[in-house]
């Protein structure tokens, strides 16, 4: 088989009528046709130039979604909320369009009598029915879906992201999980996961809020400066604020926020993040951090910061350069969790936990990528 450059490659969303897979869609399609600059991909900068990474026009996108509001619909709505700039959604109409009618039912839904084996087979079905209508050399299935609660351990049924996940193992693709939701994380799929030899990377996409703390954590630790508290707050609407409004979904997301810190500070420094929904935000959400600090002769210091972004906006980016790069992966030959993908990731599959050794581990990534060529 050619390289990555030669062939086409399928993006498989699980939640692709959501913001952010209506935003990674919309953008692959703007930056392919030259509308817009690939602002926020790294796969885009000289890097990884040599890398043999899919080109972003190679790539085919479809998905899974529970609802049934098109993709040109939702581009519409996010345009309206400012995420999407004026006039794209109906210049990439087509593509859209195209994307839009490769996704798929969902679920389970309510009611649905389907055991956790059948809804597996019948997510294997719509993957392998994709990938082989369209001639795809591989298809990488990205979990983009809203957060669910984290499953108690003796729980009867698997998880909806872990139906998805054992999914895309039974159907030879690449996982990659952008949620704090469980996917391949679970004791039940272990053993599968680990004879399939399929690469895979990551839980929890790392896009604001974390993203700073992975970048001022280290500067603390380096300084031999002792934090004692690092509170936060975040207000967010849109589909993360209604899911997030559950604590229980809370609880999954903020686990990774915490973690950042415990593996760099070497402690959990006392705080909470709070997260509440605030729907008239829409797409956009507001984060507080308040970090308290002991300086020289135990001098008390406060550091602020306040995040103000599109989710969306932010994690599409990360989306596009997930799929080349565990495409990429892939077609080389490799198996296994991808740590050299920590940089995109809250809970990543091992590696550093500063921002800056993560950059440093992806560009080896990058150059691995190459000599495989």
């Amino acid at each position: 088989m050619g390289s990555g450059q030669d062939t086409r490659t399928g993006v498989w969303l699980v939640g692709a009528r959501g913001s952010v897979a209506t935003t990674a869609i919309a953008g692959c399609a703007a930056v392919t046709a030259g509308l817009q600059p690939p602002t926020g991909m790294i796969t885009e900068t000289p890097a990884f130039a040599a890398a043999g990474l899919p080109a972003l026009a190679s790539l085919v996108f479809g998905g899974h979604d529970i609802t049934h509001c098109s993709l040109p619909k939702r581009a519409e709505e996010l345009t309206t909320a400012g995420v999407l700039p004026h006039g794209l959604a109906a210049a990439i109409g087509p593509e859209l369009g195209t994307a839009d009618d490769e996704i798929r039912l969902g679920g389970p839904q309510p009611g649905d009598a389907r055991t956790d084996d059948e809804l597996i087979a019948a997510f294997t079905a719509d993957l392998t029915d994709f990938r082989d209508r369209h001639d795809l050399a591989r298809v990488v299935v990205i979990n983009v879906s809203a957060t669910e609660p984290l499953q108690a351990p003796d729980a009867a049924r698997l998880a909806p992201s872990s139906l998805y996940a054992a999914a895309a193992v039974r159907a030879g693709c690449p996982f990659v999980n952008f949620t704090p939701s469980t996917g391949l994380r679970t004791p039940a799929l272990q053993d599968t996961v680990a004879a399939s030899g399929l690469p895979h990377a990551g839980r929890d996409g790392k896009t604001g809020q974390t993203l700073l703390r992975s970048v001022l954590a280290p500067m603390f630790a380096q300084r031999a400066l002792s934090v004692r508290a690092w509170s936060g707050s975040n207000l967010l609407g849109g589909g993360d604020g209604a899911a997030l409004a559950d604590p229980a979904a809370a609880a999954a997301k903020n686990a990774g926020k915490e973690r950042v810190l415990t593996d760099t500070l070497g402690h959990t420094p006392e705080g909470q993040v709070h997260i509440d929904d605030v729907p008239s935000l829409g797409d956009w959400k507001t984060a507080w951090d308040h970090i308290a600090f002991d300086g020289f002769l135990g001098s008390r210091m406060i550091l602020q910061t306040i995040w103000q972004g599109c989710d969306s906006a932010l994690a599409a980016p990360l989306i596009l350069d997930l799929a080349r790069l565990t495409a990429r992966a892939h077609e080389a030959g490799l198996t296994g969790p991808l740590p050299e993908l920590g940089f995109y990731f809250k809970d990543p599959d091992g590696g550093p936990a500063a921002l800056s050794d993560q950059y440093a581990a992806l560009l080896a990534f990058a150059e691995r990528l190459r000599e495989a060529r």
